[in-house]
């Protein structure tokens, strides 16, 4: 992802309506996409813990929208400080941003690219919520998500696109996100449930999905969504390194659903939507660093693989115990560590950049560039997740009671239900008690 440091010199280019139009569509599909994980992760729980997972989501939503305002945009993107964090005290509150200061070097306001990445910073956190399903306290989490953002997401944003942070300056390529989006959420989640444990009843009870449409839709959203996501974070439609995207984008994407479709079939027997839907979202999660330096056919490969390995690797929790309820480790870390890895294989000097990586004749440093930003990241965002979750169970307490977590999440943290069947029947005779027609017509057969 492009970015800069200095919002406004005094030879910067005019403001492009085209390309801040573009970027104000791309804000609009990435927030989108929260929506869409809610529905995701909301269809693939059991029905008692349905609210709970729509809402771990949506928290996101005000939280971090408040922090981004307030200092996070001045963490990530301000004038760096030792290749860690950046700080700018003219951001906070973006009070002293006009509505015409352009972002350095490109042609759109200051503001729309701070509301793009906006977007990105509420959903890093919204990922890492589908590892922590029916157990954990609704305000436990809330503070969670402030305290994680503040100290992992917004470092870790510098440390990748802004200015001066040590990934950039090293010359990771992560366009849109694997190591500061995926990696991180991912790494994060596995943090988190080596410190609150397995869920009640894990590799007991059935815990299958309760809506897979839900779940189809969710996944249809955020392919839709991540179009802006990805595509959008060239920052303009100049040179059309946004439209290569944008094609690698889908190539990716349907790769990585036959090839989870593929492995399912080989190993299991079946096809099946879940196994679409994940596959889907592989694909998105490990073209997400490398769509802006490979071509199609590199991107046709990348997620193949990404839908064929994330699938072998959704069945570690059962291998090595840790309960990761719906997959954000094997799809989100797995895809994201692909993605970014497979740049040093299959860049191809045309793209975002000259670098080229060992399939196209370059040498082996792009690769090393991206296993010290990956590497990093996840060493980084593992131990101060655990650190944090630890923290907050020995003060308030993580989980939610044995009891509350087997009655269900939702009656316990948010007093209401996904699906009220008590009208079920409807009509005056259920009202009423009466009897209906078929049973008054069979209570006549029986009297005969």
């Amino acid at each position: 992802m492009a970015s800069a440091a200095i919002p406004l010199a005094a030879d910067a280019p005019a403001l492009s309506s085209a390309n801040t139009g573009f970027m104000l569509i791309c804000s609009a599909l990435v927030m989108l996409m929260t929506p869409g994980l809610a529905f995701f992760y909301g269809g693939m729980v059991r029905v008692k813990s349905t609210l709970n997972m729509l809402m771990m989501s949506f928290i996101s939503l005000g939280i971090v929208t408040v922090l981004w305002v307030l200092y996070g945009f001045s963490l990530a993107f301000g004038t760096d400080s030792g290749s860690i964090v950046g700080w700018n005290s003219d951001w906070v509150g973006l009070s002293d941003i006009g509505p015409t200061d352009l972002w350095d070097g490109y042609t759109i306001p200051v503001l729309v690219f701070l509301v793009f990445q906006m977007m990105f910073a509420v959903i890093t956190p919204a990922l890492i919520s589908g590892a922590l399903a029916d157990r954990v306290k609704f305000t436990a989490w809330a503070l969670f998500v402030a305290l994680w953002a503040t100290i992992v997401y917004f470092p870790v944003a510098h440390w990748v696109w802004g200015a001066g942070g040590w990934a950039f300056e090293l010359g990771v390529i992560d366009f849109a996100g694997g190591t500061a989006v995926h990696i991180n959420a991912g790494a994060a989640a596995l943090g988190v449930i080596l410190v609150i444990g397995k869920r009640v009843g894990f590799r007991k009870d059935p815990m299958r999905p309760h809506s897979l449409p839900l779940v189809m839709l969710g996944a249809g959203l955020l392919w839709f969504g991540w179009f802006g996501f990805n595509a959008g974070s060239w920052l303009g439609n100049d040179d059309g390194v946004g439209a290569l995207m944008f094609v690698n984008t889908q190539a990716a994407t349907a790769a990585a659903v036959l090839g989870w479709l593929a492995y399912e079939k080989i190993r299991h027997g079946t096809f099946t939507t879940l196994g679409a839907a994940s596959g889907a979202v592989a694909g998105l999660v490990a073209i997400t660093p490398s769509g802006g330096a490979v071509s199609p056919l590199g991107a046709l490969a990348i997620g193949l693989v990404a839908g064929v390995l994330c699938a072998m690797a959704v069945g570690l929790k059962y291998r090595f115990g840790y309960d990761d309820s719906l997959d954000v480790i094997g799809v989100h870390l797995v895809g994201g560590i692909l993605g970014s890895l497979l740049v040093g294989f299959f860049a191809t000097g045309k793209g975002q950049s000259d670098v080229a990586g060992l399939l196209y004749g370059g040498g082996p440093d792009q690769l090393w560039k991206q296993c010290a930003g990956v590497f990093g990241v996840l060493a980084y965002s593992l131990v101060v997740s655990a650190v944090l979750a630890l923290l907050l169970d020995k003060t308030i307490g993580m989980r939610i009671g044995e009891d509350e977590e087997v009655a269900g999440i939702d009656r316990a943290e948010h007093a209401e239900t996904a699906y009220d069947f008590s009208g079920a029947g409807g009509g005056i005779a259920a009202r009423t008690g009466a009897p209906t027609p078929v049973a008054a017509a069979e209570n006549k057969k029986v009297n005969a």
